[in-house]
């Protein structure tokens, strides 16, 4: 079998290895080993000119994949907490215990933002962040 193809196989495995066991890694070095297939197809180099190609192609399709994650995990969420910011918060209770307040149909536990004075039940505050489980209000 031609070294090629023996590049390509490999390539098709890993491919393979990334469907059954997801991870976004074994992707890109699956595409390298088929880069590296068909430049050794094309242009017939010895095994040291096809490892460097490897290694080429390697770079370049994890570093693809480095930016291509990282453009993902700039994009704002829709998720329950950032959804919250800017919605308004009933006060429940306000003592020294803590601060509990209802945003929608939920009770928060929650703090004042800094600068914030300490409210009195039934007052409404605005959501300004959220820490964990806990939300933000502010006025």
């Amino acid at each position: 079998m031609q070294p090629g193809l023996w590049w390509l196989v490999g390539g098709v495995v890993l491919l393979v290895v990334e469907v059954l066991a997801p991870g976004v890694f074994m992707m890109w070095l699956g595409l390298a080993a088929i880069g590296t297939g068909g430049v050794t197809l094309w242009f017939e180099p010895g095994i040291g000119w096809q490892v460097v190609a490897y290694a080429v192609f390697a770079a370049v399709s994890l570093s693809a994949g480095l930016r291509l994650r990282g453009m993902r995990k700039s994009a704002v969420l829709n998720t329950a907490q950032a959804g919250l910011v800017g919605r308004k918060a009933r006060v429940l209770t306000a003592d020294d215990v803590g601060l509990r307040v209802r945003v929608g149909d939920s009770d928060w536990t929650a703090r004042l933002a800094h600068g914030a004075a300490m409210p009195v039940p039934g007052v409404v505050l605005r959501v300004v962040g959220v820490d964990g489980t806990t939300v933000v209000v502010g006025d």
